[in-house]
């Protein structure tokens, strides 16, 4: 074990330490040190034997940045460009076109459609679900009018009852 801290520096360190568990692993290392077998350092600092071996190996490696949670990546790359994104925060600001796309308003299930129609990937309505949340759409559900509808007449109803 790397011994540049001692049994003290390792809990100063702790102390000093924001990420919980990287101090939790720092007061388990200060424990071995200290010459307790590492089963009990373990069991006293809430974690098994080997899961105290491994952060072992991952202080000697790195020491007390070793003990601290790595991020992690950023997951999977987008599967549509930011061009073809573009394009279809296009498409939803412009509405869709009855007589081409053959919906009146756009769907996640419609849009997904299209993209793959147009660009030839599959994304499940969920993903483009979050694709038009990370383009800045919000779900919003307008209420349908009737074709027929009559503003001037409904707006001869709205209004204040007479007074009795």
């Amino acid at each position: 074990m790397r011994l540049e801290l001692d049994a003290a520096g390792l809990r100063r360190a702790a102390s000093r330490e924001r990420d919980a568990g990287a101090s939790r692993r720092m007061l388990a290392l200060a424990l071995v040190l200290e010459g307790r077998p590492r089963g009990e350092a373990a069991r006293l600092s809430g974690m098994d034997r080997q899961t105290l071996r491994d952060w072992v190996h991952r202080y000697n490696e790195a020491g007390l940045a070793g003990l601290r949670d790595r991020r992690a990546g950023n997951g999977a790359r987008p599967r549509l460009s930011a061009a073809q994104a573009a394009e279809v925060a296009e498409w939803v600001r412009r509405g869709p076109d009855p007589k081409v796309d053959g919906v009146l308003r756009w769907r996640r299930a419609d849009l997904a459609r299209a993209i793959a129609a147009r660009f030839g990937v599959v994304l499940a309505e969920r993903s483009v679900g979050a694709m038009l949340a990370r383009l800045g759409f919000r779900r919003l559900c307008v209420r349908p009018r009737h074709p027929g509808h009559d503003a001037a007449a409904r707006a001869s109803f709205s209004g204040t009852s007479p007074p009795s």
